[in-house]
């Protein structure tokens, strides 16, 4: 009996509808304006609720109902604990011990913090953002499209009952029996009362439904919110988790000895290496000493290119320990004058300085030779010590060179040429130009041809080892700083001035000096002492014809005895 009543509900409901569809029956709509722009606005949101979270959901890494083995999951499947796990098997691999190996230990162990920071991130974002979005598309949204579907059916049972009324009423007044056409009327006003009943019930508990998601919009909204605070604190502990990784990172770096050397500043090379003579100047050198004296166009001629290249990498990759590292190039030298040549001109800074650019350019710009050889000499002074002793070595070997130039057929003049502008270039330009190389040139010309005067006594270009104190002047003396348990030396390869230089010469000059011993200050600005407090002393002049050159007065007042 039920089912037959179901069935003729289920025939009447879709009789009304097919006569509301083509006219031949009024559609009632009970739901205000208000309403039916909630309704509107739910469907908006289902959409891009649905949108949202299949987007979002595409950025998890993994599923499952199980927090736990969600979380174990996550980590195993995030590129980050792959890439992890592979670095800490490379520095297996490698070796804690070599420096690969430790930079790969610290990196993977880094990548493992951040996959932990990611997975955190992943189930906090599907706690707080993930499931309350689903649970409204899935759970309140569709709850309140079903009440919505339940009322249009009833809706359609009231009309089609209030249908059936008003044609039995016009039944009724056609004549017939009217006592069975006035029950039948009164039993289809029952029905379409009770329908209208239960279709305002179900009206007002679909109202209810609307206002309460309308109120609720607020607490949607905080999803997103909830989305950008969880980005937030995952973002703040993976730049934590990397900030200390990388201290240690590059402290392990740091502690390497060996790095780069073209490119690297004088300075930081030789504080790495602790030289006093950088690698590819020194190696060069005694090279060139060994095979190449006598080769025609030494710095002038090119050498080959890919042994150029070669010879640069290998020093760089410090393979180089020894003059029999560099017995392959005997063949090539000018390939070794090209590598010293490319290191020199790629150094930061140039040899000869850019704070001192000014001043070498006007000292050589003097017209009188004398003027010229004491302002020359007093820059020269001024180098910082690090610069100091490389230029006095290389100028030093350059004065060989030129000294056989009967041979080799590079004077002084074409030395300087060729090698002015690798020392010295001015900090704006980066390079020279013609009239300034012109009188870079006659600069490093006249330093080479006045080499011994510059830097008396003769030179030993014996290797030196990391921590040695480089090459010195043969048959010097070092002399030791009274201050304390100071053993600094003030000799050519300690202190850089020509006048502890001048000291170790076989003639045994005297200075005095107004204390019996030196304080720690002044021993540390002796490098940087002005020309006009410090005069370099007597001399006898280097034999070289028709030069001339400038009488020095000693200024010191005390004396030392060597």
């Amino acid at each position: 009996m039920r089912k037959r009543d179901t069935m003729k509900k289920q025939f009447l409901r879709v009789k009304q509808l097919a006569n509301q569809t083509v006219g031949r029956a009024e559609k009632t709509e009970v739901l205000s304006d208000e309403l039916l722009q909630i309704e509107k606005k739910i469907d908006n949101v289902k959409i891009a609720t649905h949108n949202v979270t299949k987007k979002l959901s595409t950025c998890q890494q993994g599923g499952g109902d199980n927090v736990d083995k969600r979380m174990t999951f996550r980590k195993k499947k995030l590129p980050q604990t792959a890439l992890s796990q592979s670095m800490l098997e490379s520095c297996a691999l490698m070796g804690e011990e070599t420096l690969l190996g430790a930079l790969f230990q610290l990196c993977g162990e880094g990548q493992g913090n951040l996959a932990k920071d990611l997975t955190n991130y992943e189930m906090e974002v599907e706690k707080t953002v993930l499931t309350p979005l689903t649970t409204l598309q899935e759970v309140d949204i569709p709850a309140i499209q079903t009440q919505r579907k339940r009322l249009a059916k009833l809706v359609l049972d009231m009309d089609s009952a209030r249908s059936r009324y008003h044609s039995a009423i016009r039944s009724s007044n056609a004549g017939g029996n009217q006592a069975a056409a006035m029950a039948k009327a009164e039993s289809l006003k029952e029905e379409m009362e009770d329908a209208h009943g239960r279709m305002n019930l179900c009206r007002d508990a679909l109202a209810t439904d609307m206002y309460q998601f309308v109120s609720k919009e607020q607490e949607y909204a905080h999803n997103l919110i909830s989305l950008v605070e969880a980005q937030i604190r995952f973002h703040r502990a993976a730049i934590s988790s990397l900030e200390k990784v990388l201290p240690a990172m590059k402290g392990q770096l740091e502690q390497a000895m060996m790095k780069p050397v073209y490119g690297l500043s004088l300075e930081e090379h030789l504080k790495v290496t602790e030289r006093d003579i950088a690698l590819p100047l020194e190696a060069c050198v005694l090279a060139l000493l060994e095979w190449g004296m006598e080769e025609e166009g030494l710095f002038r001629v090119a050498g080959s290119s890919s042994k150029t290249k070669k010879l640069k990498a290998a020093l760089d990759s410090g393979i180089i320990t020894g003059l029999s590292d560099l017995e392959e190039y005997e063949q090539d030298v000018h390939s070794i004058s090209g590598a010293l040549k490319l290191y020199l001109r790629e150094l930061p800074e140039p040899l000869m300085t850019y704070d001192l650019f000014q001043d070498w350019m006007e000292a050589g710009s003097t017209q009188d030779p004398q003027v010229k050889l004491q302002a020359l000499w007093s820059v020269c002074d001024r180098l910082p010590k690090q610069n100091y002793n490389n230029f006095r070595y290389l100028i030093k070997f350059l004065a060989t060179i030129s000294a056989n130039s009967e041979v080799n057929k590079m004077s002084a003049s074409n030395l300087a040429l060729v090698l002015a502008p690798n020392l010295i270039w001015s900090r704006e330009e980066g390079g020279l130009g013609v009239m300034v190389t012109g009188v870079a040139s006659m600069i490093v010309q006249t330093i080479i041809q006045h080499a011994d005067w510059f830097f008396p006594g003769e030179f030993d270009f014996q290797p030196s080892t990391p921590g040695s104190t480089g090459s010195t002047p043969q048959g010097s003396s070092t002399m030791l700083s009274a201050v304390g348990e100071s053993t600094e030396p003030v000799n050519g390869s300690g202190d850089h001035s020509p006048l502890a230089d001048k000291l170790t010469e076989s003639t045994h000059h005297e200075v005095t000096q107004s204390e019996g011993k030196r304080s720690s200050g002044i021993w540390n600005k002796i490098g940087n002492r002005k020309a006009s407090s410090l005069k370099k002393p007597n001399s006898p002049p280097p034999q070289t014809p028709s030069s001339t050159f400038p009488t020095r007065k000693n200024t010191s007042s005390v004396t030392t005895a060597l």
